[in-house]
C-alpha cells in the first residue's frame, strides 16, 4: 500500500529523501531553506498536482510519474540519473530538465529548459512543446511525436531517432546525427543535417538556407524544399523532391530529382563529385 503526502509544504535539504512507495499530491517544494534534492533517490513515486521551485529534485529516481504539476526556472537541473518516469500536462522550466536518463516519456507537456534531454536513452515526447537551444544533444533512441519545438543546435550527436506529425522551428539541427528518420513534419532550419549518416526525411516541408550539406547516406522522399540555396554539398544522397530548389551545389554521389531548380553549381570542389540532378520534364 502507497502512503499519501499530502497538502504540505517542504523546503529543507533533502525533504523526501529515499521516498519508497509513496503518493504526494497538492505539495509545494519551495521555501527560505532553499533546499535541494527533495526527492533523491526515491522509489516508485507519483507527484501529482505539486509545484516546485528548489534545485535537484528528482534525482536518481527510479519509477516515477509526475502529473499535473509545474517546474519552475528556479528548479534548476529537475530530473538527472533517473529510470522509468512518465510525465504527463506538466510545465518544465528549468535550465538541464533531463540529463544522463532512460526511458522518460513527457506526454501532453510544456517544457522551456536550454540543454534539454541530454544524453539520455529511450525519451519520448508526445503532443509536447518544447523550446531548448541544444534539444536532446547526444541522446539515442528516441522518438518525438506531434510535438512542436523551437531552438538552435537541436538533435546533435544524436542516434536512432524517430520525428513523425511534428513542427521543428530550429537553426543547425541533425548535426552528427546518425540513424535519424523524419515524416510528415516541417522542418525550419539553417545549415540543416550537415555532417549526418542515415538521416531520411519522408513527406517533408523542408525550409532554409544551405541545408543537408556533407550528409552520408541521406534520403528525401516526396519532400519539399523553400528557399534552400547551396544544398546538397559533398552530400552522398537519394533525393526525390516535389516543386523548386533554389539552387543545388556540388553534390558528392547519389541522384537529385526535381521539379525545377535554379542553379545548379559545380564550384571548385575541394573532393570528387559525381552526383546527378535531374529535373523531371
Amino acid at each position: 500500500m502507497s502512503t499519501l503526502i499530502e497538502n504540505k509544504q517542504y523546503d529543507e535539504e533533502r525533504a523526501l529523501y529515499n521516498s519508497i512507495d509513496c503518493v504526494i499530491k497538492n505539495c509545494v517544494f519551495a521555501g527560505l531553506k532553499d533546499g535541494e534534492s527533495v526527492l533523491k533517490e526515491s522509489r516508485n513515486i507519483t507527484v501529482s498536482d505539486c509545484s516546485f521551485s528548489l534545485r535537484y529534485p528528482l534525482w536518481h529516481v527510479k519509477g516515477f510519474k509526475l502529473i499535473n504539476s509545474t517546474m519552475d526556472e528556479a528548479t534548476r537541473a529537475a530530473i538527472w540519473y533517473a529510470d522509468d518516469g512518465y510525465i504527463t500536462d506538466c510545465t518544465l522550466n528549468g535550465i538541464k530538465v533531463v540529463r544522463e536518463c532512460n526511458r522518460i516519456s513527457l506526454n501532453n507537456c510544456r517544457v522551456t529548459s536550454p540543454e534539454f534531454g541530454w544524453k539520455s536513452d529511450g525519451i519520448t515526447l508526445t503532443d509536447t512543446f518544447v523550446e531548448s537551444e541544444y534539444m536532446l544533444m547526444d541522446s539515442s533512441n528516441v522518438r518525438l511525436k506531434n510535438v512542436k519545438m523551437k531552438g538552435k543546435y537541436s538533435f546533435q550527436y544524436m542516434e536512432n531517432l524517430e520525428i513523425e506529425d511534428s513542427l521543428l522551428d530550429t537553426k543547425d539541427a541533425f548535426w552528427h546525427s546518425k540513424n535519424v528518420v523524419v515524416k510528415n513534419s516541417v522542418v525550419k532550419g539553417e545549415y540543416l543535417g550537415w555532417f549526418s549518416e542515415g538521416l531520411t526525411l519522408i513527406n517533408c516541408e523542408i525550409s532554409g538556407t544551405q541545408p543537408l550539406c556533407y550528409c552520408k547516406d541521406l534520403k528525401l522522399i516526396n519532400c519539399t524544399m523553400e528557399d534552400t540555396d547551396l544544398s546538397f554539398e559533398y552530400s552522398d544522397v537519394e533525393a526525390d523532391i516535389k516543386g523548386h530548389v533554389v539552387s543545388i551545389k556540388n553534390p558528392r554521389s547519389g541522384s537529385i530529382t526535381v521539379d525545377s531548380v535554379g542553379d545548379i553549381i559545380w564550384d571548385d570542389p575541394v573532393m570528387e563529385c559525381n552526383g546527378h540532378v535531374i529535373v523531371r520534364k
